[in-house]
């Protein structure tokens, strides 16, 4: 951090939120500087004034931590969880939830204004209970000075310990104090680094997902996951994997997690390895180490925008995981070409989409469409938060298909691939907003594309 002209603090007025969760204000020039600094304050609201303090000063922009809220916005609430601010997990409890939906629908217009230069059509907002929705949460262990479970602090690695996460799911938050009041059988076992917990759809059964330190050896954890399963009946099973890094994010179905998924090998298992997940009419196999979406009350109704009205000769299903999409695509379309490199992922997708108009394809999405040929009537794209990539949105835009439909967790990346999309002559149909995270900065976006030129 640089020493800075400006003093230690800055009195500013919030603008407006911005993707990530930070407000963004500004601060006049001074001295021989041509414009003032653009200023990054997490946890305010777009109209407040704060009085902030400045934590780090680069050539271009400030950020600074709010010390006083001097002009507090109506929307602004008490948030619901204790741990809200220093939690690194939650962006938006001080605001309202119709508030928390408008201002995400406004990050996401703004977003590709900026990055695709597209003026959006309304963009038609989904949503759903905004307090324990999650099926999925990730949590870290530590045990000095002594055992707590927890997620990292705000713009930290320093665990937060966390007894109770009030927008996980009930089943996973009584798994939470189970491991919390197995504080002394778990203090023995110190390689435990992560775990995760899924609950199925109607958060009555949970697979258990421990990773451990890469020279720990998974099966020698074996009586631990039996006594958890005994502790628990809901436990359907325990996963244990080896020699993945702690910063790993392996619930968000990319590339790299995948990786690091094959060089860990595969788990040591206590129970079943997966578990039946309903959505709609469809039953789903997911797996432990699989990736499947994470709002337990939206799942259903995402898959309906996506595929609903969608009907034809040929769809291709990108990034399509354990089959969220091919299996209703398959009953409007003569053939689903689903393409997945995840191997857990992959797996669950062979056990899943079994009928005889699925054709599953095991690489990545770039490679599909560089050697993909012949008609087809619709691309489904649903990456991770990386995004299609520019190579394969090139590619993409190549085949010249009728429709497109994109999915995306990112609004950044979703610009950067739009644009290429944009400029092989598709135009925006229809944009949905779906607030698969309430109280966080993120949000899962639908956009409808059809090819006018």
């Amino acid at each position: 951090m640089r020493k800075d002209r400006y003093a230690h603090n800055v009195q500013c007025s919030i603008e407006k939120l911005i993707y990530g969760g930070d407000g963004l204000a500004r601060i006049p020039a001074q001295g021989d500087e041509r414009r003032g600094k653009t200023v990054f304050i997490p946890y305010v609201l777009p109209g407040e004034t704060v009085e902030a303090r400045v934590v780090e000063e680069r050539k271009g922009f400030i950020r600074a931590e709010a010390t006083e809220i001097l002009t507090p916005s109506p929307a602004r609430i008490a948030p619901l969880c204790p741990h809200f601010t220093h939690c690194g997990g939650c962006s938006y409890q001080h605001l309202d939830y119709a508030g928390q939906v408008e201002q995400k629908a406004l990050i996401l217009r703004e977003t590709l204004q900026r990055g695709a230069k597209v003026e959006l059509p309304e963009v038609v907002t989904h949503t759903a209970e905004p307090w324990g929705f999650r099926n999925r949460s990730r949590m870290k262990f530590a045990f000095e000075p002594e055992f707590a479970l927890g997620y990292y602090r705000h713009g930290s690695h320093e665990l937060e310990a966390v007894r109770e996460c009030p927008i996980s799911s009930p089943l996973i938050n009584r798994a939470v104090s189970l491991l919390w009041g197995m504080a002394k059988e778990l203090s023995e076992q110190p390689l435990l680094r992560e775990v995760q917990f899924f609950a199925n759809h109607d958060d009555s059964a949970l697979l258990l997902e421990l990773f451990v330190h890469y020279t720990a050896k998974p099966p020698e954890f074996a009586p631990l996951a039996k006594l958890l399963r005994e502790k628990m009946p809901e436990i359907a099973g325990v996963a244990i994997f080896a020699g993945v890094a702690p910063e790993g994010d392996l619930d968000d179905g990319s590339f790299e997690a995948a990786k690091q998924l094959l060089r860990a090998g595969a788990p040591y298992v206590e129970g079943s390895r997966h578990m039946v997940y309903q959505v709609g009419e469809h039953e789903y196999r997911v797996s432990a180490g699989s990736f499947f979406q994470t709002n337990r009350f939206l799942v259903a109704e995402l898959v309906e925008l996506v595929t609903a009205g969608r009907e034809g000769k040929s769809v291709m299903d990108l990034f399509s995981g354990v089959g969220l999409f091919t299996l209703p695509l398959a009953r409007h379309f003569a053939r689903v070409t689903s393409v997945e490199i995840a191997p857990y992922s992959y797996g669950d997708l062979e056990a899943n989409a079994t009928g005889g108009n699925m054709q599953k394809v095991r690489g990545t999405t770039e490679d599909f469409l560089r050697t993909a040929r012949g008609r087809w009537d619709l691309a489904v794209v649903d990456p991770p938060r990386t995004g299609l990539g520019e190579r394969a949105a090139r590619f993409l835009g190549a085949l010249q298909l009728p429709r497109i439909t994109y999915v995306s967790c990112d609004p950044a990346t979703l610009a950067r691939d739009l644009g290429i999309l944009l400029a092989a002559g598709y135009t925006v149909e229809a944009a949905h907003m779906v607030d698969l995270f309430p109280q966080t900065c993120h949000m899962e976006s639908i956009l409808q594309l059809v090819r006018t030129n």
